[in-house]
């Protein structure tokens, strides 16, 4: 691996690629009018709101707000979510939280858990026209005019949006407290150091000049004339290089402390290299265990925040190095350092895009799934019904779907009389070497429900040797649903959805949220079959969670 990296960054540093990256060189990516989309590569020195921030937070703060809600999906949520886990309540500044789910029980008890009067609410959108953040909105503007004057619940939202949006305008028409904007140039996940990372950041007591000013510092480190000095481009090249010789299954180790980065890298890489076939596929969060059960497609990146170190992390890693696994190690000196954090891996992925053939700066099949779902809303609008599909085999309270071919290429592999264990069973006997595992959760992301599946997910890696991924929708739509239907055809799919206990009307219209996220659900099924996935959806019915231990106690004995 260390001769083909090394000759890789020699080309690099012959033709001069380094160079033509800052000069924004859109001939270093196929098909590409990357120079519109990298506003990102000066964002750190050019943001000039560290002001306007600092002044908006000293007046939350005086009006005794206790808690700040964003209300965003993708680039817009993922970087304060990470900032929110990593960093916690700070001081007597608010806290953060972050709404980025469509099922109606992870909206009510997040609202339950927030004083509304105490509240504030960021709207969060580039485009100002996502579904998710405008119905998040209409739910929470409806509820606090419940407990304050209608003239005065403007005062109680923020906005972030590029210049010139509907949300801009309804923001101006509803006096919001403030409009934040972003940089046109800037694509949703190369934003994280723009002000939709950090207006939530500046809000919620972190010192965003010093946090920028570490990014500022790596942005000079990734402008070295040396590649070899150059922790963008080594990471990039290496990454690049490993994923052209098989290893594409990059396995994300953070410490416990910074583990939260892990969703921002997701969408990051998969959102950006995950098309045309080709990418790489973020493996997060993943248990980890004995060099036995890891295959040879793995590149595993050891993040380490040597502050706050984890001895048994050190162990496994050292155990993987040993038995001859490729690993990556990064050494962040402590959280505010995740600032020079965020650009490393910004550059990284686009040399990473660069190495491999694709256009890091666009997403084809995000797009189709948004479309999708905004058609199956509408129609509902319109008509008052959605088409659902119908399950092929139900068992108690437990349902199963997929298309005509996915059925038949499950019975084939059918042994003894049809259940839901021997179809589960026959649904996962499709893993090939060097595949990955995928589960798609459409439910609330709970404490409970998150260890549920990934005891589930650890069951099949451990038994299948593969890789494997978990995902909450609809927030995984907007990270790496990308890749699990434009990269390359190696996922077999596990979708689970479930009834909802309670269901919340979206004000202003016909639909519900649990409308909504069962139509996003069916949209990424229907994307999914189209693009030729093994993807089997299991509906586990009113009761999740004991749908969930179901499910666990079928992939233990299948």
């Amino acid at each position: 691996m260390q001769d083909v990296i090394t000759a890789e960054l020699v080309n690099w540093q012959k033709e001069n690629k380094t160079q033509r990256l800052w000069s924004k060189d859109p001939t270093l990516w196929p098909n590409s009018d990357a120079n519109h989309w990298m506003g990102w590569l000066a964002i750190a020195a050019e943001n000039n709101e560290i002001t306007s921030i600092d002044m908006l937070a000293k007046e939350i703060k005086s009006l005794g707000v206790t808690n700040i809600v964003v209300l965003g999906m993708g680039g817009s949520s993922l970087c304060p979510a990470m900032l929110a886990e990593t960093f916690g309540k700070i001081g007597d500044y608010p806290r953060l939280h972050i709404l980025d789910s469509t099922d109606p029980l992870q909206i009510l008890h997040l609202e339950k858990s927030i004083d509304l009067k105490k509240s504030i609410f960021i709207v969060s959108s580039k485009s100002g026209s996502t579904l998710e953040p405008n119905i998040y909105k209409e739910y929470f503007y409806s509820r606090l005019q419940t407990v304050f004057n209608k003239k005065e619940v403007g005062d109680r939202f923020i906005a972030i949006t590029d210049p010139g949006t509907k949300l801009e305008a309804i923001a101006k028409n509803e006096n919001f407290k403030a409009i934040f904007y972003g940089v046109p140039s800037i694509g949703g996940r190369y934003s994280a150091l723009s002000n939709f990372g950090m207006v939530p950041a500046g809000l919620m007591g972190i010192n965003v000049k010093h946090f920028l000013q570490h990014a500022e510092n790596m942005k000079q480190s990734c402008s070295a004339n040396s590649v070899n000095d150059n922790p963008g481009v080594v990471l990039g090249v290496t990454l690049g290089v490993a994923a052209k010789l098989g290893k594409d299954k990059v396995t994300l180790i953070a410490s416990p402390g910074i583990h939260a980065l892990g969703a921002w890298l997701e969408q990051l890489l998969a959102e950006s290299t995950g098309k045309n076939g080709k990418g790489v596929i973020p493996v997060d969060q993943e248990p980890l265990a004995d060099p036995s059960v890891y295959s040879e497609d793995r590149v595993f990146v050891y993040i380490r925040l040597e502050s706050e170190p984890d001895i048994s992390q050190d162990k496994a890693v050292a155990a993987l190095e040993q038995t001859g696994f490729f690993v990556v190690r990064l050494n962040i000196v402590d959280k505010m350092h995740l600032g020079a954090e965020l650009f490393r891996w910004e550059i990284a992925t686009a040399v990473l895009g660069s190495i491999i053939g694709i256009d890091p700066y666009n997403q084809p099949d995000v797009e189709e799934s948004k479309i999708l779902t905004l058609q199956m809303t509408a129609q509902y609008e319109k008509t008052g019904k959605l088409i659902e599909p119908t399950a092929f085999f139900s068992e108690d309270g437990i349902k199963l779907f997929t298309d005509e071919k996915n059925q038949q290429e499950i019975a084939k592999r059918l042994i003894g009389a049809p259940s839901i264990s021997a179809y589960l069973k026959a649904h996962l006997s499709r893993i090939e070497k060097n595949d990955y595992a995928n589960l798609s959760a459409f439910i609330e992301m709970t404490a409970e429900h998150t260890a549920l599946l990934q005891e589930s997910r650890v069951l099949i890696r451990d038994n299948k040797k593969i890789a494997t991924c978990l995902g909450f929708g609809p927030r995984f739509l907007h990270s790496t649903g990308q890749a699990y239907k434009g990269g390359p055809n190696t996922g077999v799919f596990l979708q689970i959805t479930g009834d909802f206990s309670e269901d919340l009307q979206v004000p202003n219209y016909k639909y519900t949220f649990g409308l909504v996220i069962t139509a996003q659900a069916q949209a990424d099924l229907t994307v999914l079959l189209k693009r030729s996935r093994r993807v089997l959806r299991i509906h586990v019915g009113k009761e999740v969670t004991n749908g969930l231990k179901k499910l666990r106690e079928l992939i233990k004995n299948g």
